[in-house]
């Protein structure tokens, strides 16, 4: 074998090994990623950051700002970042269908059932223990992101007023560019910027898109309108549903009921929230219109974080833009908290939540290697049990 054969199989080995590495660790995280997206958050800061060492805090921090800013999912989209940093354009495919597969196949085989038999099966004293012990994974990541966040009195203060606006209703993107737009006029008066040309808005095209409206259900008519809600979804959970209310109950597709399963679906199922979509496609047109509005909603998360990818280091390389970034990841921390606060008021209503919350942050904290997976399990375990009671 000749050297040049020799340094082709091992670059092909490097990067092989990188993508198994990524396949292994969205799929696990997809398959017990319950919590939303700051569960999903909480768990990939363990992952990445913690165990495997693929990045530091602060990178971590300014991938997860930067999707707070573009539409789309924003756990799904860090999914992506990651998998460009680890391997390329390889790797944000690989990273960002692994993670939406569990979710997807999922929700299709409930997509399934629902069109045959008219109803979704009880799946509640399950999920029951596990909002708790997701609870406890939030807090544990939350702390250390705080630390890297918070780098002076002003950020602090900044921190506070975001929590504060969060907890008051404002919508979270608001808070964010909010933040972001204080500290800029506070660094503007403190000192000189070293200000430098700005990118162009690439969602201007996206947001400016023409309505669709689904006459005939066909199967291009499904993935455009899909690729559409997908390229111009700011928000949460509730923002999509919103959206898919407007497209979809409202143009006589499906009825509001249908909508309303589609939430439960989204909401007691691992993943992203719009998996959702996988459930509502199939309802439309089967297989293929569950494969193709979940890959509608999916494409434009893959192409804006493909172009916001290689801005962020620029970003953080320049002193404004830098600053920006600042703000957003305070802002991001404070909309973590106060997504907290919504999910204890709401999860923590008896005693059994509140052991189960409890022995699970004594775990995450006590045992700070063990797997956050056995954290999950143990809190659906022990949900099931106690419904026994």
């Amino acid at each position: 074998m000749n050297p040049s054969e020799t340094l082709y199989k091992k670059r092909f080995f490097k990067v092989d090994s990188k993508l198994k590495d990524l396949a292994k660790l969205f799929l696990k995280i997809g398959t017990i990623g319950f919590g939303g997206p700051a569960g999903h958050l909480a768990m990939l800061e363990e992952e990445v950051v913690n165990r495997r060492k693929w990045m530091n805090h602060e990178h971590f921090l300014d991938l997860y700002g930067s999707t707070n800013l573009i539409p789309g999912p924003n756990s799904t989209e860090m999914t992506i970042h990651i998998g460009r940093e680890q391997a390329g354009w390889k790797g944000m495919i690989v990273a960002g269908l692994c993670f939406i597969l569990p979710a997807v196949i999922i929700s299709g085989l409930l997509g399934w059932a629902y069109s045959k038999y008219g109803t979704l099966p009880e799946v509640k004293p399950w999920t029951y223990g596990i909002q708790p012990a997701i609870i406890a994974i939030i807090i544990r990541a939350v702390i250390p992101l705080g630390r890297k966040a918070v780098k002076s009195v002003e950020m602090g203060i900044l921190g506070i007023v975001s929590l504060a606006a969060c907890l008051e209703g404002i919508n979270d993107i608001f808070v964010m560019l909010g933040a972001a737009f204080l500290a800029l006029l506070w660094s503007m008066l403190s000192q000189k910027p070293d200000a430098k040309p700005g990118s162009r808005n690439f969602i201007m095209a996206a947001l400016t898109a023409p309505a669709i409206t689904l006459a005939h259900i066909t199967n291009t008519s499904i993935f455009l309108t899909f690729l559409k809600i997908g390229a111009v979804w700011f928000g949460g959970g509730y923002v999509l549903f919103g959206l898919l209310d407007n497209e979809l109950v409202v143009n006589g597709i499906m009825t509001r009921q249908q909508l309303i399963d589609a939430i439960a679906v989204g909401q007691i199922t691992p993943g992203p929230l719009f998996s959702s979509v996988t459930f509502i496609g199939w309802q439309m047109k089967g297989l293929s219109g569950a494969i193709l509005a979940t890959l509608g909603v999916f494409i434009p998360s893959l192409l804006f974080v493909a172009l916001l990818n290689p801005l962020v280091p620029r970003m953080r390389s320049s002193k404004i833009f830098s600053t920006f970034l600042d703000a957003v990841n305070v802002a991001t921390v404070a909309v973590i908290v106060a997504v907290l606060f919504v999910m204890g008021k709401d999860t923590l209503t008896n005693w059994k939540a509140i052991l189960i919350g409890v022995v699970s942050l004594a775990i995450a904290f006590g045992f700070r290697k063990l797997n956050i997976a056995f954290i999950v399990i143990g809190g659906a375990l022990a949900g099931y049990l106690l419904t026994l009671i």
